[in-house]
């Protein structure tokens, strides 16, 4: 009897640790010193039980500008939420978006004001999008990287794979500089891409299926420019987006 009750005390006792294995979340440091995060991450642990913290060095970064997810705004600036394919942090980039999550943002008022709010998608909607990298070096990137998988123009128009969707198709989408931004966080890129500096690094028990392959910023953005240059392509009836 003495060793089940031994043995259930150390069940209950490691079990806490486990489950409090924190999150970290990279945030401005107007952010951070406005008290916002003190609001939502411990109501966001309390509605789903995974714990995040403010973390300089955190695997999730809320940067001012793209790439990432747009989640909160402050006066004119914009803070977009950046995660990786880790269903934790996929899960709070949901909560931040849906009903719950931006009426918690929003009932932050020190003072009686709401310095941050969820609404504005108009405001997304009318931005330009300017990208600055050199998008002559950005379609050799992209024909050289993205070329294995992907028709990138009239250069090779018979490479890619079948199934995969083309550049110029991409950029006729609505959403195409969203998807362009945060494209190595989609799937299936995050399996052999990485993002210098942002990305984490491989799983060892999962080694990438193919070559892999790291980008710098400097190239991402190439490639952005490149995207953004691109002729998109004429899909005849404006396409439904599920």
């Amino acid at each position: 009897m003495r060793l089940v009750l031994f043995c259930l005390s150390l069940m209950l006792t490691a079990s806490p640790s486990v489950a409090q294995e924190a999150l970290g979340l990279t945030a401005p440091p107007d952010v951070t010193e406005s008290g916002l995060l003190k609001h939502i991450l411990p109501r966001f642990s309390l509605k789903t039980g995974v714990r995040v913290v403010a973390d300089p060095s955190g695997p999730m970064v809320l940067a001012e500008g793209p790439p990432g997810t747009p989640v909160l705004k402050r006066g004119d600036r914009i803070y977009y939420l950046r995660v990786t394919e880790d269903r934790r942090q996929q899960r709070f980039l949901d909560w931040m978006l849906s009903e719950i999550g931006k009426r918690t943002i929003e009932s932050f008022a020190p003072g009686g004001e709401t310095p941050f709010t969820t609404d504005f998608a108009v405001e997304i909607a009318t931005i330009e999008t300017k990208f600055t990298g050199d998008a002559a070096r950005g379609a050799d990137l992209a024909l050289k990287n993205c070329g294995r998988c992907h028709v990138i123009g009239p250069q090779k128009p018979m490479a890619g794979i079948s199934s995969t969707p083309s550049f110029p198709a991409l950029r006729a989408l609505p959403d195409w500089s969203e998807r362009f931004e945060t494209f190595y966080v989609r799937n299936p890129h995050p399996a052999f891409l990485q993002l210098e500096g942002i990305s984490p690094a491989f799983d060892p028990e999962r080694p990438p299926p193919i070559v892999p392959l790291t980008i710098t910023h400097e190239e991402f953005e190439a490639i952005l420019a490149f995207v953004e240059a691109t002729e998109p392509a004429d899909l005849g009836a404006p396409l439904k987006i599920e």
